[in-house]
């Protein structure tokens, strides 16, 4: 076997596992993705259409912490237009740490009135292999 013929060898065996292995990261933008299967390790990054000058804001209530580990606070980022008042995301990042399933709750609220249900809520159950 010449060393050309090992390298493309070498280098098929890394392309074919890495097509296998799960990315890294788990991008999610709707509750249509849910329910969502992760692998111990990898990444979800939530981010839910948000605008805090409304007085509405995304609040955890269920964190799925036996098998989810947050990875930082709520970053919220405006949208790219310069409208007063406009819209943007809340994003979280998770890592998944352990096997089991588990459910991870959001709504968007006024936090100062709690007598008015959610006008949103995000719930997605989240299973971890």
């Amino acid at each position: 076997m010449t060393i050309a013929h090992s390298l493309s060898l070498a280098a098929a065996i890394a392309l074919l596992s890495a097509c296998a292995s799960p990315s890294k990261s788990v991008a999610v933008q709707q509750q249509t993705q849910c329910p969502l299967n992760l692998q111990v390790g990898q990444q979800m990054i939530l981010s839910l259409p948000s605008n805090p000058t409304t007085g509405y804001r995304w609040a955890v209530r269920e964190d799925a912490s036996s098998i989810l580990k947050s990875l930082g606070p709520e970053v919220y980022s405006a949208s790219q237009s310069d409208l007063v008042g406009g819209d943007g995301h809340s994003t979280w990042r998770f890592q998944a740490i352990g096997s089991g399933e588990a459910q991870l709750l959001l709504t968007y609220a006024q936090p100062w009135d709690a007598s008015t249900e959610p006008a949103e809520t995000f719930d997605c159950r989240i299973q971890v292999r």
